[in-house]
């Protein structure tokens, strides 16, 4: 049989499975819904899928996972997984039980990351900071093609961190689900963002729609959007003075967004400790599909 790298990217409501070439080519893709709340379920369900997409390109494959949360190095159990069924499961374990083929697991924004640095908009890069907006707010780190996971295995945790340098109607910000107030999540995701817009003009809006109205000039969206890459250059900007990254790259569904691209790189200077900042900030080249090809990528061809 030949030899395939598969990759599944566990979701909140779907589960998606690729098998890649050696050269990144696609060979198949398959999904299927996320059983809800149902951790065997979901287990059984990763393993049909990579039974059947096996099938499908006649492999014999190890394969990788994304999941939205991390392993402990304490215990080797699920933790910081917002599908909260996870937590507290050997899921790397069962997978292994119920595939027979050895699995490696990944937080999704590593999975993310590691894909554009491997053949995306970050290859020719050493060094990557990938930034998920959309539901939730996360990021992955990168270094010479290799995650960056860290001795906690919670490198990357830029979503809870608090926003920098706050403004007064900034503090305390609101309440994240993690506990804490004023998360970088609670703002800069697409719930934050819409949360923000109905705080200043009562208005219920969806990410989507307030940039789309920002776009065509509406007043109200403009200046909720004007707040938005103004917390998001400061928020990357903490991480550029930390980690000082070669390239960011932005996935999600707030990646659409053409303000971040054009107005981030021109206020975050002003909070980066550097007398310039080259870094560039880039919509990410595999999109949506990003999580599930990196996943493909945690085991060396």
């Amino acid at each position: 049989m030949a030899r395939a790298r598969i990759g599944v990217d566990l979701g909140g409501t779907k589960i998606e499975a690729v098998a890649l070439a050696d050269d990144g080519r696609e060979l198949a893709r398959r999904r299927v819904p996320t059983p809800q709340g149902d951790y065997d379920g979901t287990v059984r369900a990763i393993a049909a899928l990579v039974a059947t997409i096996a099938t499908d390109v006649e492999c014999e494959s190890s394969f990788g996972v994304g999941i939205p949360g991390t392993i402990s190095p304490a215990t080797g159990l699920i933790k910081n997984a917002n599908s909260t069924c996870l937590i507290g499961h050997r899921l790397d374990h069962d997978l292994t039980a119920a595939t027979g083929r050895a699995v490696r697991l990944a937080n999704d924004a590593n999975c993310f990351a590691l894909s554009e640095a491997v053949d995306g908009a970050a290859r020719d890069y050493p060094s990557v900071l990938g930034i998920i907006l959309g539901t939730g707010c996360g990021s992955g780190l990168v270094v010479d093609r290799r995650p960056v996971v860290g001795g906690n295995a919670i490198a990357g945790e830029w979503g809870h961190n608090p926003l920098p340098w706050p403004e007064a109607d900034e503090r305390p910000g609101r309440l994240c689900y993690c506990g804490k107030y004023g998360c970088n999540e609670t703002f800069l995701s697409g719930p934050g963002l819409a949360a923000d817009h109905r705080e200043h003009t009562g208005e219920i809006l969806s990410a989507v729609e307030i940039a789309s109205r920002a776009a065509a000039g509406e007043r109200n969206a403009t200046a909720t959007l004007d707040r938005y890459v103004e917390r998001l250059a400061k928020a990357l900007a903490s991480v550029l003075n930390l980690f000082d990254p070669h390239i960011v790259v932005v996935g999600g569904g707030l990646s659409h967004i053409a303000a971040i691209y054009d107005e981030v790189p021109r206020r975050w200077g002003r909070y980066v400790f550097s007398d310039i900042v080259t870094t560039p900030i880039a919509r990410a080249r595999h999109g949506d599909s990003s999580g599930v090809r990196g996943a493909a990528r945690l085991w060396p061809g």
